[in-house]
């Protein structure tokens, strides 16, 4: 299994170097941020240290994208920080173990695919929200804590911090223009390192916000009661966690298929978030998703396999286990001007350019997305958002799109010709095309340009019929497709429609005639 997960006949094709390379990167950036989140949660520092290198050990051998790095990631632990607070870091664990538990659900069921329903201009509010979100993350690291209070740098201080973040900009800027040969990013961490290093330059450092030491993640089953009451208080939490999990998953995963000009797959991606999620909650870890900015350093640096993220994972393991005294010591300026280009590189600058020749709604919906994600950072909630009102938008303009062409047949009877589907959103029209009062004995209702879509196109063919066969006329349907067919034989008995003499045969081929 292991061996058909990576792929190892491919090892040639890979380019070793770049993805070792890229995958030291990725763990060098992704150590503050697992910490801080972590922090932030009320959680020991190592906790997010273990969920960095279990997510990405388990997604990286299990998962259905290579190139995309998974961890701790903040959308996730946002949502169960509230759970920690109130009920302790073992109801924590088992909701990450229920959520994971969802997410193999959603891959085993095959729902992954209804990613693809979410619209460009929601992607593009994700990804600007996102990359604001990425750059202030960083400007915070200008704070510093004393006795419990949190205030700006001053001073020389902040003008260090300033120039060093300035410095590691214009490396990560210059070194592609000389080389590729090494990742801009690790070039500019260590020449920050040994600067500031060699010259024992005061600023602010990865241990000013924890220590990265620690040992092995060990089995534990979380400790709280297996009964109903466990299940009322974790579940709502675990499937909002699923489903924040899934939602920046498999929207990575369409970026870096994007980027990348491949095609992952979004269930096997599910059912690997979550195994690392249940491994996570086993093994003391407070459980993540796709990390976007690390992915897009981690592309950036030239990976596209497995490799990069195993090595980045056991990166995070090393540094736990052995590397914690040196790593501590890398300046939080390097790190903080890396995720600074990878906001910029995150933002569609395309967006702007392309503003003055999209909808008006489109424009909305983006502006939208990207609104909720800044001020709540809540992602899942800003993409289901903009996906409901561009559905709403796209129902709106077809619902206007029904028209009916009116004529005379040379039997007297009138025709009908339907444009346009019939669902929820049109029926209203549709039942306003129609003179009831003034029409002849019979009705044509000509569904060649049009087809019945829902329960509520079933229920506006009955009004009018009824409508019609309360003033004794009759009502006959034509060019039905075989959809519509079907779902009209299934209204039957709550629905009678007669199909009209050229539709007899396709539907009901061994009767002369019958209404169906």
């Amino acid at each position: 299994m292991l061996a058909d997960a990576f792929n190892f006949s491919d090892l040639r094709q890979i380019n070793i170097k770049t993805e070792i390379l890229a995958g030291l990167t990725v763990a060098m950036t992704m150590i503050p941020e697992s910490l801080s989140f972590a922090i932030l949660a009320g959680l020991s520092p190592l906790t997010g240290l273990y969920a960095a290198f279990l997510m990405g050990i388990v997604t990286a051998i299990l998962g259905g994208r290579p190139g995309m790095v998974s961890g701790g990631a903040g959308a996730t632990v946002v949502v169960l920080m509230a759970l920690a607070a109130s009920h302790g870091v073992q109801y924590l664990f088992a909701a990450v173990a229920l959520a994971g538990l969802f997410q193999i659900l959603v891959g085993a069921f095959k729902l992954g695919k209804f990613v693809r329903l979410i619209p460009q201009p929601v992607m593009y509010g994700f990804l600007n929200g996102l990359a604001i979100i990425i750059f202030m993350a960083q400007v915070v690291q200008f704070k510093t804590v004393e006795n419990g209070v949190s205030s700006w740098l001053t001073g020389s201080a902040l003008y260090v911090m300033l120039g060093l973040t300035a410095l590691t900009v214009a490396i990560v800027l210059i070194v592609p223009k000389i080389t590729k040969a090494v990742p801009a990013s690790l070039i500019a961490i260590i020449i920050v390192f040994a600067l500031v290093y060699g010259f024992n330059i005061d600023t602010k450092k990865v241990i000013n916000i924890a220590s990265v030491s620690g040992s092995l993640p060990s089995f534990h089953i979380p400790s709280v009661p297996f009964n109903l009451e466990t299940l009322k208080v974790i579940f709502p939490y675990a499937m909002i966690m699923a489903g924040v999990g899934l939602i920046e998953s498999l929207l990575t995963l369409n970026m870096v298929d994007e980027i990348t000009n491949t095609k992952g797959n979004s269930n096997k991606e599910a059912v690997a978030q979550g195994a690392a999620n249940i491994t996570n909650a086993f093994f003391g870890g407070m459980g993540g998703c796709a990390m976007v900015a690390q992915t897009f350093v981690n592309i950036g640096a030239g990976a596209r396999s497995r490799l990069s993220a195993m090595i980045g994972a056991m990166t995070i393991l090393f540094i736990i286990l052995i590397g914690g005294p040196v790593i501590e010591q890398i300046p939080m300026a390097a790190l903080v001007g890396v995720m600074m280009m990878v906001a910029i590189s995150t933002f569609e600058w395309a967006s702007f350019r392309i503003i003055t020749k999209m909808p008006r709604s489109d424009i909305f919906v983006g502006m939208l997305v990207a609104l909720i994600t800044v001020i709540l950072h809540n992602l899942a909630l800003a993409v289901l958002v903009g996906v409901v009102i561009s559905a709403l938008v796209f129902a709106w303009d077809n619902a206007k799109r029904i028209r009916a062409r009116k004529s005379i047949n040379a039997d007297g009877s009138k025709l009908y010709e339907i444009y346009g589907p019939l669902f929820f959103g049109s029926t209203t029209a549709f039942l306003e095309k129609f003179d009831v009062a003034d029409d002849p004995e019979t009705i044509i209702i000509d569904f060649k340009e049009s087809r019945i879509a829902d329960m509520s196109a079933l229920d506006a063919l009955k009004k009018i019929t009824d409508k019609y066969q309360s003033q004794n006329k009759t009502v006959k349907i034509k060019n039905l497709s075989r959809d519509s067919r079907r779902m009209i034989g299934q209204a039957s008995g709550f629905l009678e429609i007669t199909l009209h003499e050229d539709d007899i045969s396709a539907a009901q081929p061994a009767s002369p005639s019958k209404k169906v």
